[in-house]
């Protein structure tokens, strides 16, 4: 599905560039000030964080080592949270580093969870959260949040990562599903 496919009925434009550069801007911002001088390992969560990531750690000003994770839950329904498993796991030793996992979206919380409490178990010197979008709302676990890009009410985004049925994921500005569809 490309953009000129996105049906107009259905879709809105939530986020255009420019708002997703702003986004962007201020989070790495933040990272600079917060970091400043040290090293900081980047643990991406595919597949949507990749072209967050790639704007993001573009912009940053320090010594940065970048990794991925990705993960499946099996076995979830609306009621039962399934369980986690680990598919492609970071190759980067991260004992004594710090370490910032990077999100382009938030829901539940489940996945991080269980990604954040793996990580802290390899016995880094910290290990923070940060994610383009949130969905705090929808969240069924406490997860520390540390940076935040914008806080969203639930709805069903595409582009600038964010998937349907795994494509859309190439649009430049993020749209929202139109309920009742």
């Amino acid at each position: 599905m490309s953009k000129s496919n996105l049906d107009e009925k259905s879709f809105t434009k939530f986020l255009n560039q420019t708002d997703i550069e702003s986004i962007v801007t201020s989070l790495a911002n933040q990272i600079n000030r917060a970091y400043e001088g040290q090293q900081v390992v980047l643990v991406g969560v595919l597949k949507g964080c990749c072209i967050f990531m790639a704007d993001f750690c573009r912009q940053l000003k320090l010594d940065v080592e970048i990794d991925f994770v990705r993960m499946i839950s099996q076995g979830r329904s609306l009621t039962e949270p399934g369980t986690m498993s680990i598919v492609k796991d970071i190759t980067t030793d991260i004992r004594g580093k710090h370490v910032l996992i990077v999100e382009e979206i938030i829901d539940s919380g489940r996945a991080l969870k269980f990604l954040y409490d793996r990580l802290k178990a390899s016995q880094p010197a910290s290990v923070e959260v940060l994610t383009f979008l949130d969905k705090r709302g929808k969240r069924m676990v406490d997860v520390p949040v540390k940076y935040s890009g914008r806080l969203i009410e639930d709805q069903f985004l595409v582009g600038y990562g964010l998937d349907l049925e795994e494509k859309c994921r190439n649009l430049p500005d993020i749209y929202f599903l139109k309920y009742p569809n």
